[in-house]
């Protein structure tokens, strides 16, 4: 049976050992498989024959059946360019090429019939076409569907004429050697069951479809394929797991937990926190460990479910530990932790990379000794020296700002591992949250707490800035705060962007009665909150920073998000900076400020902020406009995939699918040894190959 991974890809006809190394390094195609892998990422219709006559400059890729009438060079140098003058008999054309001159005019020849593929321009008055694909017309076969593949190339690649032509070719020689069926990477009960095409059918129509429904179908198979062994690793870790590791019990929910929730609860819980609450108290006394990710957007009172998460630890004997990405973060989780504690016989200590000497002992100490009771940090408290009594609820917050191997060290402060609460405020599609988060269970604050109102979004052009600062006068004058976000911190000379520190003089200048205070990344530490607690305290009416302040700040008082070069933004940032205002009971506004010149999504981007509080539908909406970005190392188990064909943002419903055979597949086989089921674990195993040492190991 062929096996296409051991064929090397230099002996395929037409490549070498040349061109081999080019595909390798640039394209990452070794073997005949890497070939077959390298999928289309469009198809173009060249069913049709266009005539000379027919042509402008605005048309898109055409066909063109005629006879070159003679060669010409023209320009000096880099401008050095060869033109073909091609004729159908109704008109004339040029051919140009910049590069391979000696070589096109020693392939091509006067007088013979070609078939010419390109897209029509207009330059000096004359249609042409640039570096177009030529063809002997007795070679090139028209079909009523005429979907020509196009694959990606790059500038090296089509330097040695490695163009998306070429790979077509590569893939139709490959192709010939393929007699018989391919071996199966899915089982004929899946296949049978999701109506799936056989792998040689869909190798073969995803490069060269013979009609719209082989393509579709083609697609469908393969993106199936992709999603399901994605989830197939997903979730034969998170069985894995569970079957390796008992979780602590905590039975009881106690004093601390009912003290807490009686006198001191700073407002009623809205039924979304008390039913995330029942869910967190659900796992916590289940016997397994829980793993869950709580999602709620900015405001929704995720620190509150988590503090009482956190006091049920204590009721039953364990300490508890909150993990923040930034020392303003973890500074201000502590303080708001401490200040709803405030009457309660509960030790919460801070620790992060300042707290040095013997402030650091006692703290290090108090954890050895059980005396302290919760501890907030930054990626501090998973260094070596730092060590707990009893470890049992480990919560982080943002954990997208933490690599795996730091979220695992705290693994190892305890007997056993302890239960893990991942918080985050930015909202994530479904889909990608099945994908980047499939091995935890998911709750999700979908309700704001009474009294807040919904942000005001506006757009306002820059040359509006009078309009925008006799508002912002107004606010103050009603004792009120200002944040302004700009988008870099130093001028760039190539972004003409305004800047931070240009924009902290302006402000100053327009506002000479205002104290205004500057945050950005570069500040050191003990700067930084010095600048950031003069608008905590309110000493301080404006606030000029970078993104530094997109999470964590909170002050109620503040009510206008200003937000300049928003183009610059994608659309979970922006939702991000707009949600540290809005956090009191008064009506507060975002105000997003742009130049003239927008492009369609950018202009998209700012009618969804203008339109939607959802941070959902935004998450939503991002992903579509922007597509997943880079999911690897953002995953709880370490798990590293790289999607060829699926789109997390568009194939939603095949994902579930996939999900679904995946998790029957778990289910019924949990240690991987059925026989059953040995052609996926095979599969698997082979697609993980560069993670071997991951197959069995929790990360």
């Amino acid at each position: 049976m062929l096996d296409l991974t051991k064929w090397d890809i230099t002996y395929l006809s037409g490549v070498g050992p040349q061109r081999a190394a080019l595909l390798g390094k640039e394209a990452s195609i070794f073997t005949l498989h890497d070939l077959l892998y390298y999928f289309p990422y469009k198809y173009v219709d060249r069913s049709r024959i266009y005539t000379i006559r027919e042509l402008n400059g605005n048309m898109p890729y055409i066909q063109l059946r005629g006879q070159i009438l003679s060669f010409e060079t023209a320009g000096e140098g880099r401008q050095r360019r060869l033109i073909a003058h091609f004729s159908d008999g109704t008109g004339v054309v040029d051919l140009v090429w910049f590069q391979g001159i000696k070589y096109l005019t020693g392939k091509y020849k006067v007088r013979q019939d070609y078939i010419v593929f390109g897209r029509p321009t207009v330059f000096g008055g004359r249609i042409n076409l640039a570096h177009p694909d030529i063809d002997p017309a007795d070679e090139v076969q028209l079909s009523p569907i005429g979907l020509q593949p196009y694959y990606n190339t790059t500038e090296k690649m089509k330097r040695s004429f490695l163009n998306s032509h070429a790979i077509e070719k590569f893939v139709a020689t490959a192709l010939q050697f393929i007699k018989e069926p391919l071996p199966e990477t899915l089982t004929p009960d899946i296949l049978a069951s999701r109506h799936l095409m056989s792998l040689t059918d869909a190798l073969r129509n995803i490069h060269f479809p013979t009609s719209t429904e082989t393509l579709r179908r083609a697609q469908c198979r393969l993106k199936f394929e992709e999603l399901f062994y994605v989830q197939l690793d997903i979730l034969r870790y998170t069985k894995e797991r569970q079957r390796h590791y008992r979780g602590y019990v905590f039975a009881r929910v106690g004093k601390a937990f009912n003290d807490f929730y009686s006198y001191h609860l700073p407002f009623s819980l809205t039924e979304a926190q008390k039913r995330v609450l029942r869910e967190i108290r659900r796992d916590l006394g289940s016997g397994r460990q829980m793993n869950r990710l709580l999602q709620g957007d900015v405001g929704s009172g995720k620190t509150l479910v988590a503090l009482m998460s956190m006091l049920i630890a204590l009721d039953n004997g364990y300490q508890a530990c909150l993990m923040a990405p930034t020392e303003i973060l973890a500074s201000q989780h502590a303080e708001t932790i401490r200040s709803l504690l405030a009457d309660m016989d509960i030790r919460v200590e801070l620790l992060t990379g300042s707290v040095k000497g013997k402030k650091r002992e006692a703290i290090l100490q108090g954890l050895l000794t059980g005396d302290v009771n919760i501890l907030v940090g930054t990626h501090a408290v998973a260094e070596d020296t730092v060590h707990f009594a009893s470890l049992g609820l480990v919560v982080i917050d943002e954990q997208h700002r933490f690599g795996v191997a730091q979220r695992a060290k705290l693994w190892t402060k305890s007997g056993q591992p302890p239960h893990v609460l991942v918080m985050t405020a930015t909202p994530i599609p479904r889909t990608l949250a099945m994908t980047l988060y499939g091995d935890l269970d998911v709750s999700v604050i979908d309700e704001l707490p009474p009294g807040r109102k919904p942000v005001v979004t506006l757009h306002q052009f820059d040359n509006r800035r009078e309009s925008l600062y006799r508002s912002m006068r107004k606010q103050i004058a009603q004792g009120r705060q200002v944040y302004i976000v700009y988008p870099l911190i130093q001028e760039s000379e190539k972004i003409d962007l305004k800047n931070l520190e240009e924009g902290y003089e302006h402000v100053c200048a327009a506002f000479p009665d205002c104290r205004v205070c500057k945050v950005h990344g570069r500040m050191k530490p003990a700067e930084k909150d010095e600048q950031m607690q003069l608008f905590v305290s309110g000493q301080a009416q404006i606030m000029v920073a970078t993104t530094v302040i997109e999470v964590g700040v909170n002050v109620p008082n503040a009510s206008v998000m200003i937000i300049e070069n928003a183009e610059r933004f994608g659309l979970s940032q922006l939702h991000q900076l707009r949600g540290r205002v809005g956090r009191g009971a008064d009506q507060s506004f975002c105000i997003l400020v742009t130049g003239y010149k927008l492009s369609e999504d950018t202009r998209k981007r700012i009618e969804i902020m203008v339109r939607s509080n959802d941070g959902f539908e935004i998450a939503e909406a991002d992903l579509k406009l922007r597509g997943p970005g880079d999911l690897e190392g953002t995953q709880q188990s370490g798990i590293a995939f790289n999607l060829k064909i699926a789109d997390l943002a568009h194939d939603g419903q095949l994902l579930q699918y996939a999900r679904e055979e995946a998790q029957a597949v778990v289910d019924a086989d949990p240690s991987a040894s059925s026989p059953r089921y040995a052609l996926l674990w095979r599969q698997l195993r082979a697609l993980r190959k560069d993670n071997a040492a991951n197959w069995s190991l929790i990360s």
